[in-house]
């Protein structure tokens, strides 16, 4: 994926994060790479954070670059919590961010919800926060709970 990304990247000045990752749900094992992105949270059940921070540069920057990965076992009650920089870096209209604390506080407050109920918290909480604000990145945002 790297070659074809510096293939095309204008000489690495276009780029792209990413965070690629397999689950095997048999034995629980999350095994990932994450190329520049904002890293993943993991949320333990017990309530300690991970972060997922494994990986290497955003593709696209470097060719012959090599990209590490790392596995992660998945408990029953853990939280993955994936997003975009336009998540936490939305901003209102006095130009201030969402920010990842926020987030981080709402999802502590919420690991009793399902994940498309704290997805939908989240996701009013920060629409409430923007506002009439104009955003300028995509928002995306992921969330797994291990059963």
């Amino acid at each position: 994926m790297n070659i074809y990304a510096c293939s095309n990247s204008q000489n690495g000045r276009r780029f792209t994060t990413t965070f690629l990752a397999e689950y095997d749900p048999a034995s629980r094992r999350l095994t990932y790479v994450n190329a520049g992105h904002n890293a993943p949270i993991l949320r333990r059940q017990t309530g300690a954070i991970e972060r997922l921070e494994v990986g290497g540069i955003p593709l696209g920057i470097q060719e012959n670059i090599p990209y590490e990965s790392e596995t992660v076992t998945l408990q029953s009650g853990d939280w993955l919590v994936i997003f975009t920089d336009g998540v936490i870096e939305a901003e209102n209209v006095h130009t201030e961010e969402y920010g990842e604390a926020r987030l981080l506080t709402l999802l502590h407050a919420n690991v009793a919800l399902t994940p498309t109920m704290l997805l939908n918290t989240i996701m009013l909480d920060l629409d409430r926060f923007v506002g009439n604000a104009p955003q300028h990145d995509d928002v995306t945002l992921m969330l797994l709970r291990a059963n």
